[in-house]
């Protein structure tokens, strides 16, 4: 059977059946604009078939990062404008082969051989991202010190080696160390690669009997970037080759840097003498973004999706002060947040109020529990319901007593860490089964009565964010 029926010709990638660039610009409205240039605008239309679309994309690691995290979104959207489609295959295909296909026919008959190579490539994993760069990272009192550092180790003059960047998930470590990266891949033999893929090409060498091309390939560079050290832990035969390796960069004069989760000696279970070599070159921390940079990342985040979206609503300074103000995590939380509520303006064709964004943003709020007291639920539920609190304490089991008092306890289990026995107590020594009662009596109402969905939402919000508007 010819090849070329399996692989059909290239210059059909776009079908007219299907308007993919549709889907692009709703993935890219839906997902986000980071989301959707870092990885969905790498997916490529092959072929429609009759319930399902044959998508590429360039190496196995964007597939399978895709369809972990984004795949039901991606149909959901195909879905919009093609309702027959039920599913979504994958094929891995590099861009440059795909475009020498359109000019050079002749590759088509060795398709299938490129496409394995590619596939079992180390490059493949060493993809820079030109949208992390050094111009577009936003700089902080919480990141200067990392930020100044990389940009030395972009300077051949730079002697820190190896530089040891560390810091909480989604701070700019793997921004940084892209951009690093980025700048000397200009002149300089560059691999940057996470310490998960690291491990991963390793013990695939060991399999395939082929440590001598695993180690000529990893200690035959200028620069090694490492991401995400930590997840070296406890492997000691491949702590072993890494040692080994970095010893052998230093050795040629290669740069190192590597990032982590935490400083070096908090490493665990990782041999001290890596620790060791780690603390030997020059080690800078990134901390949570003070208000100044929440700020900065904010306003900077705004500005880039208001360009985008010059015709939809813009999000209000009022809404801007109050992202800065209470997102205080990482800066991907910030950037998160601000994508949300954009989104929020686009799907409801309004610009988000404050409750309404406190609302949208419930999950990334810093709400100490302890400012959720049964006390306070206990308060607002009869506020809400119109009976006083001596009514719904009571032992009486009339109806319009008894919802109130199920749905605050059932409130109570939902937003508290206390115990049944400790609600119990607290609602006049009810027994822990009656607790547990009225958490299941709610749960099943709340399957066949929207009021009850409505009221439960209403109060936690109240309850949540002292909000007694009740938008949205």
């Amino acid at each position: 059977m010819n090849k070329t029926t399996n692989y059909k010709n290239f210059n059909n990638y776009l079908a007219e059946s299907f308007d993919w660039k549709k889907v692009q610009v709703e993935m890219k409205n839906k997902l986000g604009l980071e989301v959707y240039e870092s990885w969905l605008k790498k997916i490529s239309f092959l072929e429609e078939h009759n319930n399902y679309l044959l998508l590429s994309v360039p190496t196995r690691f964007i597939r399978d990062w895709i369809t972990s995290r984004y795949l039901d979104q991606i149909l959901q959207i195909i879905k919009l404008y093609k309702k027959d489609i039920i599913r979504i295959e994958f094929k891995i295909i590099d861009q440059k082969l795909s475009d020498e296909l359109k000019v050079s026919p002749k590759i088509e008959n060795n398709l299938k051989e490129n496409i394995s190579f590619i596939k079992d490539s180390y490059l493949q994993y060493n993809r820079i991202d030109p949208n992390k760069r050094f111009d577009n990272f936003i700089t902080g009192s919480s990141n200067k010190l990392a930020y100044e550092a990389s940009l030395k180790v972009s300077d051949t003059k730079s002697h820190y080696n190896p530089l040891y960047i560390y810091g909480g998930v989604g701070m700019g470590k793997t921004h940084l160390l892209n951009s690093i990266g980025f700048e000397m891949k200009k002149n300089n033999k560059v691999m940057f690669v996470s310490a998960e893929r690291f491990m991963y090409q390793f013990v695939k060498s060991i399999k395939s009997n082929d440590m001598v091309k695993f180690k000529e390939y990893f200690r035959n560079t200028d620069i090694l970037l490492i991401d995400d050290i930590q997840f070296i832990s406890g492997k000691e035969a491949m702590q072993e080759e890494f040692f080994h390796t970095f010893n052998a960069l230093l050795d040629k004069g290669s740069q190192i840097v590597v990032s982590a989760d935490r400083s070096p000696n908090k490493l665990m279970r990782i041999q001290e003498r890596i620790k060791s070599r780690f603390s030997g070159g020059l080690v800078v921390d990134i901390q949570n973004p003070d208000q100044e940079l929440r700020k900065k990342i904010v306003q900077k985040k705004t500005e880039e999706l208001n360009n985008l979206y010059s015709d939809q609503f813009q999000v209000s300074k009022e809404i801007q002060d109050f992202i800065s103000n209470e997102i205080t995590g990482s800066v991907r939380e910030i950037v998160g947040a601000v994508n949300r509520v954009v989104s929020f303006s686009r799907i409801y064709n309004k610009v988000p109020n404050l409750p309404e964004t406190k609302v949208v943003l419930k999950d990334l709020l810093n709400i100490s529990e302890n400012k959720v007291t049964i006390e306070l639920i206990q308060t607002i539920v009869c506020k809400f319901f119109k009976i006083s609190k001596n009514e719904m304490l009571s032992s009486r089991r009339s109806r319009y007593l008894v919802r109130p008092r199920q749905t605050a306890i059932y409130l109570t289990k939902m937003l508290t860490s206390k115990s049944l026995p400790e609600i119990g107590r607290e609602f006049s020594n009810r027994d822990h089964t009656t607790i547990i009662h009225s958490v299941k009596t709610i749960e099943k109402i709340k399957e066949k009565d929207r009021e009850m969905v409505d009221n439960i939402n209403k109060l936690k919000n109240q309850i949540l964010y002292n909000n007694t508007k009740n938008e949205i």
